[in-house]
């Protein structure tokens, strides 16, 4: 499963509109590093931050973890509001 995918699936069970939220993949400077953006409503950025950032914090570890098991790239995941 590519990490863009991985991404999305695991927010979108976060958020009570999956179709809502969007996730791309845009080109580093580092070609050993992959940058993710996850572009959710205002409304529903508690629920993917998740108190003290342990939902943010967990949905990188499971990203970064499937990364390093298939391409071995260090992942930045930045979530934002729209």
């Amino acid at each position: 499963m590519k990490l863009v995918e991985l991404t999305k699936v695991i927010v979108s069970e976060l958020v009570s509109d999956p179709d809502s939220i969007t996730v791309k993949e845009f080109p580093s400077e580092n070609e050993d590093e992959i940058i993710i953006e996850v572009m959710v409503p205002e409304k529903e950025m508690g629920r993917v931050i998740g108190k003290d950032g342990t939902m943010a914090k967990a949905l990188r570890t499971i990203v970064q973890a499937s990364s390093y098991i298939h391409d071995n790239k260090r992942v930045n995941i930045n979530i934002d509001s729209y």
